[in-house]
């Protein structure tokens, strides 16, 4: 039996003037089959219905039913295993094949949308980047981007940073809360090291103690998400993946406080003005409502304070957290008391405040005050040696007189 393409073929052949046996030599068609679909014209060819085909696992229905029904989560190899010895006599994946059409459907429990009261909580957390700054080309870069998001209204801050240590997250803490002018009840993190410690037997869970600590400073708690239930904090997570999609691909940064200056632009013009998906409202004015339950800042900046002793270099530098600053030249003592606060670092000798910087982001970076160098001292002129010399002989006038009228005289005998 042929298709109805090949008919209309036939048919097309045959009305240009081809002969039967042209047109069997054209087709690879037999001369009769030829003339059969010409004596019919163009009616559709007859398709008798496929005979179906018994499954090998069809006299094992009943029992392979039972099971399921039972115990819904029987893997395939647990049943083939089992009806092969009862003499099934087919192959695995003819049974795979039949399980999928007689299983059971599972129920599919629908989740419910964990959402929060306005004021009442943030999700924060980490996400790892790699760039290559035009200040430093060939030179890739990994960087992480801190990321806070307010839960109930999804306002976004967020801070590219060089590391994930203790002060960096502390500092994004206090800024991303001077941002949004206040700080929500509780702040959710996903077990990150700088926020979750431990957790012991009974599910207690210890924070670092100096996070807690700015937290409280601001009216605000900590909060671990449940272990394996990473979808508790998909406020956070979700934006991540829109953030590398719509802002970091495809750009170009020149350094780090470039690529934060052109992300805090994106964030006003583009995260936090667009219509969010899930709860149809403008962003930043959702977040207008929300900032009003917001605990309002307290009167003086959080300002934790690390105290460890450096040693100063023979450049005048000490290191603090992988950056360098400078000492005062007067500096006397070699060993050095290093206050590192959230904002600023102060260096002290014998309890004197000898220098104080800002705190550097990034690593092997340096910040030297210009009044801790003296001028150098302006070169003196060098003295040559003075070579001693003969002394001059004085003759009066006369003796050169008398000198040349001689000359004079033998020049004119020579002439004559």
């Amino acid at each position: 039996m042929i298709g109805l393409r090949e008919v209309v073929l036939i048919q097309e052949l045959k009305r240009q003037g081809l002969s039967i046996s042209a047109i069997a030599r054209q087709t690879g068609l037999d001369r009769k089959t030829v003339k059969k679909y010409l004596t019919n014209g163009l009616e559709a060819p007859a398709y008798t219905p496929r005979k179906p085909v018994v499954s090998a696992g069809e006299p094992h229905r009943q029992y392979l039913l039972e099971r399921l029904t039972a115990y819904p989560g029987l893997s395939s190899r647990r049943l083939h295993r089992e009806i092969r010895d009862m003499g099934y006599k087919g192959a695995y994946s003819s049974l795979t094949e039949y399980l999928r059409k007689i299983r059971p459907p599972v129920p599919r429990i629908y989740e419910r949308r964990f959402e929060t009261g306005a004021g009442v909580q943030a999700q924060v957390d980490f996400a790892e980047f790699q760039t290559v700054f035009t200040s430093e080309p060939g030179v890739a870069r990994k960087i992480w981007l801190f990321s806070m998001v307010l839960g109930h209204s999804r306002w976004l801050w967020g801070r590219f940073c060089p590391n994930q240590g203790l002060e960096t997250v502390m500092r994004c803490h206090i800024a991303a809360f001077e941002a949004m002018g206040g700080c929500c009840s509780e702040i959710l993190y996903d077990r990150m090291k700088t926020a979750v410690i431990g957790e012991d037997a009974a599910g207690v869970v210890t924070y670092n103690a100096s996070l807690v600590a700015l937290l409280a400073h601001y009216g605000s708690a900590p909060k671990a998400c449940q272990p394996y239930r990473a979808k508790t904090k998909g406020k956070v997570e979700r934006p991540f993946r829109y953030i590398r999609q719509d802002f970091f691909l495809g750009r170009s940064f020149h350094d780090l406080d470039d690529l934060n200056a052109q992300f805090d632009v994106w964030r006003a013009d583009i995260a936090n003005a667009r219509q969010h998906a899930t709860t149809g409202r403008i962003v930043r004015e959702h977040f207008g409502e929300e900032q009003l339950q917001l605990h309002p800042l307290p009167a003086m900046r959080y300002d934790a304070v690390l105290t460890v002793e450096r040693r100063i270099s023979r450049e005048g530098m000490v290191a603090v957290a992988g950056n360098y600053y400078s000492v005062p030249d007067t500096a006397r003592r070699r060993i050095v008391e290093v206050q590192h606060h959230t904002h600023e670092v102060r260096i002290f000798e014998e309890g004197q405040l000898i220098a104080r910087h800002a705190v550097l982001e990034g690593k092997n970076r340096k910040r030297i005050e210009p009044g801790h160098r003296k001028a150098p001292p302006a070169k003196r002129a060098e003295m040559l040696p003075v070579t001693p010399t003969m002394p001059i002989l004085q003759r009066p006038l006369a003796f050169y007189g008398a000198v040349g009228e001689r000359l004079a005289s033998l020049n004119a005998k020579g002439a004559a």
